[in-house]
């Protein structure tokens, strides 16, 4: 049932482009964001209403998964807990970055918290503690993050 909200969404989103928008030839992904329903909708919410303009993953994951890292002009509609569609955004910038070379900057695109780097440097370090595990890796200062800023096209 989800693919087919999913495909819905999409749909309802390209009706609303003139018929010669570059969207109509490109393709999307799905996504709840985090690593557990609770945080999908926490997230979600964060970037469906703007203050979520950034987000960072572990290089390490992408190489364990065999995916390549993402690049701009990604399209994703971001999920809820649920499953549902919250928001579509497009990324904007991919960068990679050491955990301990992020700025104050991207922390408060990142939009979680009070938008501090010291708040984000903890609840990163607590993820990657709690997530990597599950590859093989242990959280490191000088691990490599995968970092996009992304913008809303649609919610």
């Amino acid at each position: 049932m989800t693919k087919e909200i999913i495909k819905a969404y999409w749909q309802k989103f390209l009706s609303t482009l003139p018929a010669d928008s570059p969207y109509h030839s490109k393709s999307c992904i799905s996504e709840g964001w985090g690593d557990s329903p609770k945080m999908a909708d926490e997230l979600g919410g964060l970037i469906a209403q703007g203050t979520k303009t950034g987000t960072c993953s572990a290089l390490w994951e992408w190489e364990a998964e065999g995916n390549p890292i993402p690049e701009v002009g990604l399209v994703t509609v971001v999920l809820d807990g649920k499953g549902d569609p919250l928001c579509i955004v497009e990324t904007t910038e991919v960068t990679i970055r050491k955990y301990n070379e992020v700025d104050v900057d991207f922390a408060r695109a990142e939009g979680e918290g009070d938008l501090s780097l010291e708040y984000w440097r903890e609840a990163h370090k607590n993820f990657f503690s709690r997530t990597l595990p599950k590859i093989g890796k242990e959280f490191s200062e000088e691990m490599s993050l995968v970092c996009e800023r992304f913008r809303v096209i649609y919610k």
